[in-house]
């Protein structure tokens, strides 16, 4: 059954899937090239890589909970099937982000050359999972996707990722996604957003990300 229209258009996950492609292709610069013993340094970057895996498991939560059992019902059986099996992705590309994971929280507390290479390691580990995966997700389930899923069924995913997101820094997540976007979509982000969230983006937020990049990508 295909769902009520106006359909959603589903290209818009690219942008976030990049985020998390140009934070992994980033780890040999930004992990790497952080010297022995600069606790500063580990912290500064460790904290932006804490924030993106975290997303990152928002995200695909989201998918698990909201996306893929909608498609399951709504298409063919031949792509019910296809959706399943990149969803069913998912579980290898969590222990790749499990491995993530603690090796950046053992460089960020240990800033030394063996942790940073763990660090770096894993971090390449689970980019290696993770483009196959959103590849496919990209070529097949988004066009699936698009011609099943309406717009506010489609708002849920973002909406979700916001409401359960348990990083420290949801402003970086904020200007990292604003980053992918073109300026209406911008407006359409910003006008979707709580008002407090969007007050402190916009008073506050928005000067903090751009501080941070700025020392994080010098």
């Amino acid at each position: 059954m295909t769902s009520t229209l106006p359909l959603a258009d589903t290209r818009d996950m690219k942008g976030l899937h990049n985020v998390f492609r140009e934070a992994l292709d980033a780890a040999p610069e930004l992990v790497g090239g952080a010297a022995d013993g600069d606790t500063k340094r580990a912290e500064y970057v460790g904290t932006y890589y804490d924030n993106v895996l975290r997303l990152l498991h928002g995200h695909h939560e989201g998918e698990d909970e909201l996306l893929t059992p909608r498609l399951a019902e709504r298409c063919t059986d031949a792509e019910a099937a296809e959706v399943r099996r990149i969803a069913g992705q998912h579980d290898g590309v969590l222990g790749d982000l499990a491995a993530a994971e603690a090796a950046v929280a053992s460089w960020r507390a240990e800033p030394q050359t063996d942790q940073r290479n763990a660090a770096v390691a894993a971090l390449r580990q689970l980019q290696d999972s993770l483009a196959a995966h959103l590849a496919e997700e990209e070529s097949v389930v988004l066009p699936i996707a698009a011609r099943h899923i309406n717009v506010a069924e489609w708002g849920e995913l973002p909406a979700h990722g916001m409401r359960t997101f348990t990083g420290d820094k949801l402003w970086l997540i904020i200007g990292l996604v604003q980053e992918q976007m073109p300026a209406q979509a911008i407006a359409n982000m910003e006008a979707h957003m709580p008002p407090p969230v969007l007050e402190f983006w916009q008073s506050t937020g928005k000067r903090m990300f751009s501080d941070y990049i700025a020392v994080l990508r010098p």
